[in-house]
């Protein structure tokens, strides 16, 4: 379990009323007991809010994702290729810092459900961005970075 402290910089993921994943992004302005709920305070908002612990979680840049309607998105190049620019402002928005961004092109297909869109340094490690379809939802994508795998090259 996750412990949070006053001020920490925190990732709220819920469902909104289209039921896709809605993600925010705050702070912690108070917690009350180590498995109950939490006040965040949201970007944009001037009061805090109060939510349930499992719903939280410290930003990463491996848990700042995208989630987009149409699985289309994939399939044309041009559309891969602005993914790359809407994730990075995503996660300026989550508070990260991107040392380096590079795209990879159009993507390089690296599984049956997506590609890589782009490689990228921060903290001092390396991530690649990848698009993906969504495992929870139908006609959907996910855009997200993680760790290269073992045989990837940066």
């Amino acid at each position: 379990m996750t412990t949070f402290s006053h001020g920490d910089r925190i990732r709220y993921a819920t469902t909104g009323e289209d039921g896709l994943p809605l993600v925010r992004y705050g702070f912690i302005g108070g917690v009350s007991e180590p498995d109950g709920p939490i006040v965040v305070m949201l970007d944009g908002e001037l009061g805090g809010d109060v939510v349930e612990l499992e719903h939280v979680q410290p930003v990463h840049i491996c848990n700042v994702t995208l989630t987009l309607a149409g699985s289309d998105l994939l399939d044309d190049p041009s559309l891969r290729q602005g993914l790359v620019n809407l994730w990075a402002a995503e996660a300026e928005s989550a508070g990260l810092q991107i040392a380096s961004l590079h795209c990879i092109g159009t993507g390089v297909r690296d599984s049956s459900e997506g590609y890589a869109l782009a490689e990228l340094s921060s903290g001092g490690e390396q991530y690649v961005l990848r698009a993906t379809l969504c495992m929870k939802q139908y006609d959907a994508i996910v855009v997200h970075a993680d760790r290269p795998n073992r045989w990837e090259v940066l």
